[in-house]
């Protein structure tokens, strides 16, 4: 289905597929450099590929087998669209990150506005794939060669990856290293698929598919489903790593592969993860929770096994531990320890690019070239320093807002979209429901979700639909641009 709807969606938007491309146009040895498709594909794939799809959907399937359906639903109609064409809007634009093109067609709030929602999302998305990575290496390698190891040690580590990451040219250490990340992820991935299979853990015990299952009555599908699932169904940071592989891609012939294939692939990923989620949901774990508030696990040993708690408690309180109790149920040993480390690879693949992608985003913003290593320098220390300080704050709360912001930088970005497509006299019905949808879930969830209003879900609900109804008479009302 997603084939030929992708090959629908293209006809639609009518891109020039003999343009030339930005690589060509702009090449300068550091973020416009022409890479081959295979490349570009297995970059874009592992860019967008986080922490979401594992933890997302392992977070999400405590909802119910609802979860499936708007992975599947999400991803073919909401979210791949949303890469592709973001993709497309920045290739026919040299290039230009996302705040440049909202500024473009949405004007000059609109492009403040979404510089700073990018940057907060980036940066919570460099803190989340610091912490998240290091807690599971950690949970790997508490020491090496007798030596013993703390997460701070991890966290360093990776924060070292991920500077080198951003600042040197993309062929030196991305071009490089993610083929060698993409294959071992693809290659553990099925080994898992193959072992789920092959197991006595019964596929999907429950299927009330429109039913909610969350222990927490308080928290329903509506709206805090479409929120938890991001990365899989529809993410706005996707439109924020779009252009680095825009301006790495030698023809825009490639595009709906590249960018409408690695958003189909990624919502694969996810519905592996949610459908072990489901299929694992009532088993009873070899852990006990220490601590409520950070998550804390330990194995259970004697006594203390009649309080282990279920993988569905599990995958609540700490998604990380939740893994590696799947990677040790299917392959044990060695074995899990490979998975382990093909997992970590996703949240590591995404936060090394992101951080670059603000550079970008900011230096473009400020008119600085980044030809220079001074100049990629001034923009990179600060966003570490800040990245730095943000590891301090804890990991589930950063995971919420990130969330949150993820979805309202997907309606700006859909909106944006569908002001480009109404300019040109094309079918913009193709993203503006999900331009909607997504606003209404955004702005619900602000008023709903505990950690932001906390108010009643009718009212939230009430409120979302208002605002989303003046965006869309604004939308209306806007005088086409032509193009």
């Amino acid at each position: 289905m997603g084939r030929f709807y992708g090959r629908f969606a293209q006809r639609v938007y009518g891109p020039n597929l003999d343009m030339k491309m930005p690589c060509y146009a702009q090449r300068d040895g550091v973020d416009f450099e022409p890479l081959p498709f295979w490349r570009i594909f297995l970059i874009q794939l592992l860019n967008i590929a986080g922490l979401g799809p594992i933890f997302g959907a392992l977070a999400g399937c405590i909802f119910g087998p609802v979860a499936l359906l708007w992975i599947v639903f999400g991803c073919i109609f909401a979210g791949a669209i949303h890469d592709f064409y973001a993709a497309m809007v920045s290739a026919e634009h040299e290039g230009e990150n996302l705040p440049e093109i909202v500024g473009r067609y949405l004007g000059k709030f609109g492009k403040v506005a979404a510089l700073v929602l990018c940057s907060m999302l980036v940066l919570a998305v460099g803190v989340v794939f610091t912490l998240g990575p290091a807690s599971m290496l950690y949970a790997v390698f508490p020491s090496l060669g007798g030596l013993d190891l703390s997460l701070a040690f991890w966290v360093l580590a990776l924060m070292f990856y991920y500077f080198l990451a951003t600042i040197l040219p993309i062929q030196s250490l991305i071009g490089r290293a993610y083929p060698a990340f993409g294959l071992m992820f693809m290659a553990m991935t099925l080994v898992l698929v193959v072992s789920f299979f092959m197991s006595d853990v019964p596929i999907l015990p429950h299927k009330e598919f429109f039913t909610n299952m969350h222990p927490n009555e308080s928290l329903g599908i509506w709206p805090m489903l479409f929120v938890t699932i991001a990365c899989g169904a529809i993410s706005g940071f996707h439109a924020t790593q779009s252009p680095l592989m825009v301006r790495c891609l030698p023809s825009m012939k490639q595009a709906r592969s590249v960018f409408y294939g690695a958003m189909l692939a990624e919502g694969v990923i996810t519905l592996i993860w949610c459908t072990i989620g489901l299929s694992f949901r009532d088993m009873i774990t070899d852990f006990y929770l220490v601590e409520q508030a950070s998550g804390k696990m330990l194995p259970v040993i004697g006594a203390s096994a009649q309080n282990a708690i279920s993988f569905r408690d599990l995958s609540l309180n700490n998604p990380g531990v939740a893994v590696k109790f799947v990677c040790d149920y299917f392959l044990g040993g060695f074995g899990a320890t490979l998975a382990m480390l093909a997992v970590v690879v996703l949240p590591i693949t995404s936060g090394d690019t992101a951080l670059r992608s603000l550079r970008l985003m900011l230096a473009d913003a400020c008119g600085l070239s980044q030809k220079k290593v001074s100049s990629r320098l001034m923009i990179a220390l600060p966003i570490f320093a800040i990245v730095i300080v943000g590891t301090q704050l804890d990991f589930s709360v950063a995971w919420r807002y990130l969330s949150w912001a993820n979805q309202m930088l997907a309606a700006t970005t859909l909106w944006t979209i569908a002001v480009v497509m109404r300019g040109r006299g094309r079918c913009h019905w193709i993203v503006t429901p999900f331009a909607l949808m997504m606003s209404m879930v955004s702005v619900t969830y602000f008023f709903h979700a505990p950690e932001c209003l906390g108010m009643p879900i009718g009212l939230s609900t009430y409120l979302g639909l208002a605002v989303t109804l003046l965006l869309f008479t604004l939308f209306l009302w806007k005088r086409p641009f032509s193009s």
